[in-house]
């Protein structure tokens, strides 16, 4: 059997770690992080279950570490792409280094994109490949004032991109072979910022999430809420939300409550 290459960022933990595991059976595997020791020795786990484990450290919130991953895909041997890295920095927007902005957004909302972009060309060239894209519920979460949600201004922001690039771009590949997928994980029971998803009794575990993806996947499912029963149901609402904005928004004259003298 022909094995496929799989690239997957943020693999020495978490979820892109279970995800190197689930794969580890029937493909071989490029695995990037910021931390070369734990790539090491996880990948020598990953290899004795059969697969060709290259190990690629690098720091995805730098461009630097864009360069040398986008380099490793412009091979056009990758078939599949996990973009799974990211942080949190939750904190309230006044708290945030200014220098911590560029590298949050960049880690969490350019790296992905510029993947994607290195990866699509040897995949439509050889017909083949699947994009799975991780973000997160929080990227609905802009109005949602819940005190147990954490300040999240910039992360929010970020997966809110990567939604909109995701969802948007299936529109872009639907009349190729390429798959992707959309991941929208909830509170997930890993070490992520500190490890606080582990004291939380309705985290999921990181190996239910990847697992749930890899199969939403090989259902065809664009878009995957590990968690969500009736999702497609909530996908119909959400695009029915949207059509009416757009559509009512998209209007020659403002809305009547702009106009006249209480205006």
């Amino acid at each position: 059997m022909t094995r496929t290459i799989a690239l997957i960022t943020g693999a020495s933990s978490g979820i892109g770690a279970e995800y190197a595991r689930l794969l580890a059976d029937d493909h071989d595997l490029v695995l990037v992080a910021r931390r070369a020791d734990r790539l090491g020795d996880f990948a020598e786990e990953l290899r004795a279950r059969g697969a060709a484990v290259e190990v690629l450290p690098a720091d995805l919130g730098t461009h630097e570490g864009i360069t040398a991953v986008t380099g490793r895909l412009a091979a056009g041997d990758v078939r599949l792409l996990v973009s799974n890295a990211g942080a949190g920095g939750y904190a309230p927007l006044v708290d945030v280094d200014p220098a911590d902005i560029d590298r949050l957004l960049t880690l969490n909302a350019v790296a992905p994109i510029q993947l994607v972009r290195a990866a699509l060309p040897g995949m439509l060239a050889t017909g083949e490949g699947a994009i799975i894209t991780v973000a997160s519920l929080l990227a609905f979460s802009g109005g949602l004032n819940d005190p147990r949600a954490p300040r999240r201004t910039l992360y929010a922001a970020a997966k809110a991109a990567t939604v909109a690039f995701t969802r948007t771009l299936t529109g872009e590949l639907a009349d190729t072979p390429i798959r992707t997928q959309l991941l929208l994980p909830g509170v997930v029971a890993t070490e992520w910022n500190e490890g606080v998803g582990r004291d939380i009794p309705w985290a999921m575990t990181p190996q239910d999430v990847a697992s749930a993806s890899l199969a939403g996947l090989r259902l065809g499912e664009t878009v995957c809420a590990p968690g969500l029963e009736n999702q497609a149901a909530a996908l119909e609402a959400l695009l029915a939300a949207e059509s009416a904005l757009l559509t009512g928004g998209n209007q020659p004259t403002p809305a009547t409550r702009y106009r006249g003298p209480q205006a």
